[in-house]
């Protein structure tokens, strides 16, 4: 009896120590806000934010510009400018130098396969059963400061990631999230996730997926407005748009159940402007479900909007389709914001609003305008590149992989032959650059042991990976593109690809604007120092000081 006495007063001792112990933590996380908002608008182009500011309303993009702070001269610092580095490097604080993600799929030099950037098959989809949901961020070398804030809270402070696209989920929220969330069309229109966070989905999402949410936006797409205002924008029906499979011309309306069933289903919502209404749906369940920004340890809501990627890639950067697309997601935003005053605060949460990368305007369309541009056919390049490999080295096994403009040589095979490896790669980028449209070319040894500064030679090094990246890597000339021709597409050092909107709001933020240059990798130390929390492990970026309060 006496033991047993003993034995529940120091659990209830050790009890009262634990409460006293997290409610000293929370008084000394007061002044820091209760979530941070961080949101990645996919394929945005900093003048999306001036080109139709006239058809925005108050409480969306204008309210970040008009109470927070605009930094407009912001940019990619490396090369490529793709979905997964980008959102790496947005919240990581770095490049692909250091974190890894080169791409989206890259040529893995070690196991001779390519490897998509989220893949993981050691773990399993949770909501579906699908290869969909076998994702995790284990090929990411470095912490986001969403880990860091993870690690600062002893893991109180929750980190949610969502997005349209797995990437875009997985790697903003990093390698300690509580969960990753991300959508999966086809035939079911649910959020899913993996066994790298859960074993089972949540109530809460459950209930999101049961509720149908995804079938509502089955319907027409239209113009919010009418169509003759959207003056921003060239004419909707052209030759540089590529539409819906099932409908004759790419222009509106479009009518997504009709068109579903030749177009993978509820995959068709993806690429059009409510798909953005779903992922904000979603991020408002979640700000109820998980409870963000309800206590004084803080939350991160990593959210990303991919469905303006998408239309992009489809329609190109001068269409209505995508003047809609930001204008609807102007909507969704007021909304959300909407939703963060009611149930975090006015000022008791912080936002930031970038993109993973920017886009090039439909070069098809810039030859009618007497822009320099046009199409690389990369088959007919590759084509050429391997006779000469055959005819200079008298075998093309040299050769294990041509992607990402980048050139992967077989190193046992240049042993093999007694050939000198810096001889192969020098002799490769003295091939090519004489090819048409090939702008620049270099060698692996010149970006490991030449230091730039300046120019694009820096945006490659920035995004050259020493154990993950080709031996020869090539650039096309400006708005030149191995794409097809209509719809848009990015992955250059240009500022038509590295110019991004950069807008912070909430508390701890100046009001204010700044042309002076800005770079993606400042947006996670920024972060970090807002929080008073460690920076990102592999951060090269410097806090925006004169954004902080």
């Amino acid at each position: 009896m006496f033991k047993n006495t003993v034995f529940i007063l120091v659990v209830f001792v050790l009890s009262l120590s634990v409460e006293s112990q997290n409610k000293e933590a929370s008084k000394k996380n007061t002044n820091n806000p209760k979530l941070v908002v961080g949101i990645v608008v996919d394929q945005m182009r900093y003048d999306y934010l001036t080109r139709f500011y006239s058809k925005y309303g108050e409480g969306g993009f204008k309210r970040m510009m008009n109470e927070g702070f605009n930094c407009k001269n912001n940019h990619y610092n490396y090369v490529p400018t793709y979905t997964g580095p980008g959102h790496a490097s947005v919240y990581t604080g770095t490049t692909p130098k250091y974190h890894g993600i080169i791409a989206n799929d890259w040529y893995d030099k070690e196991i001779k396969k390519s490897v998509y950037c989220a893949e993981d098959e050691s773990v399993q989809a949770v909501g579906a059963e699908t290869e969909d949901g076998q994702m995790s961020p284990h090929r990411m070398k470095t912490t986001t400061f969403a880990d860091e804030n993870r690690l600062f809270t002893q893991m109180r402070g929750k980190t949610i990631g969502i997005s349209i696209k797995d990437r875009g989920a997985i790697l903003p929220a990093g390698h300690t999230a509580n969960a990753a969330y991300w959508f999966y069309g086809k035939d079911k229109g649910y959020f899913i996730s993996s066994t790298f966070y859960m074993n089972s989905l949540p109530k809460w999402v459950n209930d999101f997926n049961n509720s149908d949410a995804a079938e509502l936006y089955l319907k027409p797409w239209n113009t919010l407005y009418p169509i003759e205002t959207y003056t921003e924008s060239g004419a909707d029906l052209n030759t540089f748009e590529g539409g819906f499979k099932g409908q004759e011309t790419a222009t509106f309306p479009y009518d997504l159940n009709v068109l579903k069933e030749q177009n993978s289903g509820f995959d068709i919502i993806k690429a059009t402007a409510y798909g953005n209404s779903i992922v904000t749906d979603f991020a408002i369940a979640a700000i109820t479900g998980e409870q963000l920004g309800q206590d004084n340890f803080t939350d991160i809501l990593a959210v990303s909007f991919s469905s303006t990627d998408y239309v992009g890639h489809n329609f190109g950067v001068n269409s209505k389709e995508v003047e809609d697309t930001y204008i609807r997601l102007d909507k969704d935003l007021e909304r959300f914001f909407k939703v963060l005053d009611e149930k975090v605060g006015k000022g008791n949460y912080t936002v930031f609003l970038t993109a993973d990368h920017a886009a090039v305007d439909v070069p098809s369309y810039l030859q009618t305008v007497k822009i320099p541009a046009g199409y690389i056919d990369s088959k007919a390049q590759k084509s050429k590149f391997i006779e000469f490999v055959k005819t200079e080295f008298g075998t093309a096994d040299l050769i294990e992989n041509v992607s990402n403009n980048q050139v992967f040589l077989n190193r046992a095979k240049v042993k093999e032959l007694d050939l000198d490896l810096d001889d192969v790669q020098e002799a490769i980028v003295n091939e090519i650059i004489n090819y048409e449209n090939i702008d620049k070319a270099y060698t692996a040894t010149t970006m490991s042991s030449t230091e730039f500064t300046t120019g694009i030679e820096t945006l490659l090094q920035k995004g050259y990976n020493q154990k993950r990246s080709g031996d020869v890597i090539f650039v096309y000339d400006p708005a030149f593109i191995s794409y097809s021709k209509t719809g848009s597409t990015h992955g250059s050092g240009l500022n038509y690809d590295t110019h991004v909107p950069l807008l912070f709001f909430g508390k701890g933020i100046k009001h204010g604007q700044t042309l002076q240059k800005t770079e993606i990798t400042d947006i996670a130390p920024t972060m970090s120092a807002l929080l008073g929390t460690s920076f990102p492990n592999g951060s090269i970026g410097q806090p925006l000081e004169f954004v902080l309060n």
